[in-house]
């Protein structure tokens, strides 16, 4: 289970990394309207979504310590994002409340995947 959740989560770092660089999805830097993103922010996506491919295709002891690395930063990048509010995250990466709690989200997902689930498929 551990690793197709990284495989899925993996896909969908990397769909929104290759959207938020479509003019069409992300008008005014903003994908599907609501996320504000820029090259770094579309680049972090990118990297993540690689890092939990790649993660996803080892062993379910790698999807698993993926996903506890991966809800600490990104609990961390959500703790940020609510200091920084709209703004820039660290001065490169762009940052708006609808991403502060996706990103809520995300980390609490994938701290739930990394600590909680039992899955003995390694």
């Amino acid at each position: 289970m551990l690793k197709t959740a990284a495989i899925i989560f993996g896909i969908a770092f990397l769909a929104a990394g290759v959207l938020g660089f479509v003019p069409a999805l992300a008008p005014k830097q903003m994908l599907l309207g609501i996320f504000d993103v820029n090259a770094a922010h579309n680049g972090v996506h990118l990297l993540s979504g690689a890092a939990a491919l790649a993660t996803g295709m080892m062993s379910t002891n790698a999807a698993r310590m993926y996903f506890r690395v991966f809800g600490v930063v990104y609990g961390l990048v959500a703790a940020l994002g609510f200091y920084v509010g709209d703004g820039m995250l660290l001065g490169i990466i762009s940052n708006n409340m609808a991403d502060v709690w996706l990103h809520v989200v995300i980390a609490a997902a994938s701290l739930a995947l990394g600590f909680l689930v039992k899955d003995t498929n390694a």
